[in-house]
């Protein structure tokens, strides 16, 4: 779910059930109000992140639960950002990767990167990833003028 809603680890968190579940159905895409921009995000869930989610609903742990990720303890509703931080280096750590490389932010990252080298299409990872200027998408990409021009140079009129 980190990687495909692209969502900064305290949005990521405090992530609901309604936001991703619609009559029994995990859905196709869904929107989640972003905490830093107070504007909304849209995304789509994978078939295979879909097919995750669902299991995890039938978790025992899940019956009632308001929030995607539940904490522990009554007194917390959700996880918090430093347990799912906790999560995602004990993920990593497991499949052999460098714990030091990556971290939840990596998860936001990993698909607008993918798209950007894919398709060159700045504008699109600017709106998948709720940024209101492109600037800070080009920053946030490390865009540099070589890109631009390699980009540049492989369309051709």
């Amino acid at each position: 779910m980190a990687i495909d809603s692209k969502l900064r680890g305290c949005d990521l968190v405090r992530m609901k059930v309604v936001d991703v579940m619609a009559s029994a159905q995990i859905k196709e895409r869904a929107s989640v109000l972003q905490n830093k921009t107070q504007k909304p995000v849209r995304f789509e869930i994978s078939e295979g992140t879909r097919a995750s989610v669902a299991k995890w609903m039938d978790d025992p742990l899940m019956v009632g639960s308001v929030y995607l990720w539940p904490g522990r303890f009554h007194k917390r509703l959700h996880i918090s950002t430093r347990q799912y931080a906790r999560i995602v280096r004990d993920w990593v750590s497991s499949i052999g990767l460098e714990v030091t490389a990556y971290g939840t932010h990596s998860m936001r990252r990993t698909k607008v990167t993918q798209i950007y080298k894919k398709t060159g299409n700045l504008r699109a990872v600017q709106l998948l990833l709720g940024h209101t200027k492109m600037d800070s998408t080009v920053r946030y990409l490390g865009v540099e003028l070589e890109d631009a021009l390699a980009i540049a140079e492989a369309i051709e009129i």
